[in-house]
């Protein structure tokens, strides 16, 4: 018997390698595993040197300390100083946690070895309270119904079950599943359904849209699942079955496969933590499948707002750079788009309304559409602000729109541009000679008043100039270092005539670069370029 408390360590790990007692091997191991008792090992030197899974529960991070009952202490020392104990009888001891001690049973092994046993009734079981409200947060930041389910599957085999399936319909007849089995084996993968016929309990299940029930499920039934389902499920003292749709209307039919070997880990209250359970995995694959499907709609309205890249055009070459500020969609209230003529010439325009977002988005795509059909129709810029003002003010949107638009046609080794504009930044032209300069177009914001007024103007790019339209997210960039401090029109003016006479790709590319350092990771409005080139 041991006579002295085993050294201060700290809480007990798993055992693993060779570091157990004579004739500890594996299986051994495996077997204490799945003892509801808490079973502390310690070693002939007095260190607890393994601790089962219920043990370790038991400590959680306190130092187990380990007393024989009735032990006498010689020479005044502290039972923690290490002073001599006689137990006054042998077999029975206390394994103290945190200053509170329970009664254990204490068996001698070989080699000096010793078991503590601390018996389960002796033990806290887990509650059902803290086992769903540890739960809940897991399932709350899983993502998608694949990373959803697959949490379920943990959670399930850490408490409910000693194996766990997650099974979901899917497409051709199929279930799509996710398995999880103690300590930590996961699978993941395709079975065909079985008719209701041979499976009636898990058919119920699947049609269940009432509160979540367990339903013992028969052996027979059980032999009746895919091979890969019914031989994980061999040897399993009870097999049970729960519906994951938390209702008729949430989207969701599911079901969650629960075997056990031994006693349930809540005893009397463990119907109520697996309803609870699956009420909560149910609404957690609900929100999955509605948060999958926003984000297949996000996307389709991301294709449709989102420009496309220009069209190739004799004479003249398009570049551009769209960043929209973050947000919900990848789009934003700024726009560009050029639409080629049967002539050789092409329609561009460039714009941003006002605000960012989804609403400013939608009107972004109302503005792009009705341009697009405008301009099949009608070429001279001025008409197309008037008509686009009217549409706008028409629809009852408060929001109104700056954009400036035009035509770019190639002639004569040159490419002419006929621009005019609502209220929009000037465009400026980088000359090959270094020079920039400023088309004044002036003109009143589109969709504010009936009343509005445009201009037109026309100027002419010779090879290596380049024409560029632009955004105020440009322009009303923050430093990084000082919010008050913005990019400005004198740096912008900087950056361009830097780039004179390069390409269109490089001058876009240096302006990009140039805010980029100016923002670093700060937050910046929508941002959108249309770079216009005279090249060969």
């Amino acid at each position: 018997m041991v006579s002295r408390p085993a050294p201060a360590s700290a809480p007990p790990p798993p055992m693993t390698g060779d570091g157990g007692p004579p004739g500890f091997d594996a299986f051994g191991r495996a077997v204490l595993e799945d003892v509801r008792d808490a079973v502390f090992l310690q070693d002939a030197g007095g260190a607890v040197r393994w601790a089962n899974p219920a043990a370790r529960a038991l400590a959680g991070d306190a130092e187990p300390h380990l007393h024989p009952i009735a032990e006498t202490v010689t020479s005044g020392a502290s039972p923690r100083a290490g002073g001599t104990r006689a137990p006054a009888e042998p077999g029975a001891g206390h394994v103290e946690l945190a200053g509170r001690r329970r009664p254990a049973r204490i068996r001698a092994l070989p080699g000096g070895w010793h078991a503590w046993t601390v018996p389960a009734d002796d033990v806290p079981q887990r509650r059902v309270g803290d086992f769903l409200a540890e739960a809940g947060p897991r399932l709350a930041a899983a993502r998608g119904r694949h990373g959803t389910a697959r949490v379920i599957a943990e959670l399930a085999a850490s408490a409910l079950a000693d194996t766990v399936f997650v099974l979901l319909p899917t497409t051709r007849g199929r279930w799509e599943w996710w398995s999880c089995e103690r300590p930590a084996a996961q699978g993941h993968g395709r079975i065909r359904r079985v008719p209701a016929q041979v499976a009636p309990v898990l058919a119920a299940t699947f049609g269940a849209t009432g509160p979540p029930q367990q339903a013992p499920v028969p052996a027979p039934e059980v032999a009746t699942l895919p091979s890969v389902v019914a031989d994980r499920f061999a040897g399993h003292a009870d097999v049970s079955v729960v519906s994951l749709g938390p209702n008729a209307s949430a989207g969701v039919t599911g079901a969650l496969l629960l075997g056990r070997r031994g006693d349930a880990e809540f005893g009397a209250e463990q119907a109520r933590a697996v309803a609870g359970f699956a009420v909560a995995a149910g609404t957690a694959l609900a929100n999955a499948q509605r948060y999958a499907r926003q984000e297949e709609a996000t996307r389709g309205l991301e294709t449709t707002l989102r420009p496309i890249d220009p069209p190739e055009l004799d004479g003249a070459r398009f570049e551009t750079w769209y960043e929209p500020a973050g947000g919900v969609l990848a789009v934003g209230g700024d726009f560009f788009d050029v639409l080629p003529h049967d002539d050789g010439s092409a329609f561009l325009v460039l714009g941003d309304v006002c605000g960012k977002g989804p609403e400013a988005a939608a009107l972004t795509g109302r503005v792009r559409h009705a341009l697009t059909a405008l301009a099949m129709v009608e070429r001279d810029g001025r008409t197309l602000l008037r008509l686009l003002n009217e549409l706008l003010i028409a629809g009852g949107s408060s929001r109104f729109a700056t954009l400036v638009l035009g035509t770019a046609k190639p002639s004569d080794g040159g490419v002419g541009l006929t621009l005019a504009s609502g209220g929009h930044p000037a465009p400026l032209i980088v000359r090959r000679s270094g020079v920039v300069e400023e088309v004044t177009v002036p003109g009143t914001l589109v969709g504010i008043s009936p009343q509005a007024r445009f201009a037109e103007a026309e100027v002419r790019l010779e090879r290596g100039d380049v024409c560029v339209l632009y955004t105020d997210g440009i322009t009303e960039a923050r430093n990084r270092h000082d919010q008050t401090e913005l990019f400005g029109d004198d740096r912008l003016r900087a950056v361009l005539t830097a780039a004179a006479g390069q390409p269109a790709r490089e001058v876009v590319r240096k302006l990009r670069q140039a805010v980029r350092d100016w923002l670093g990771s700060s937050a910046h409005d929508d941002i959108a370029v249309l770079a216009v080139e005279c090249a060969d």
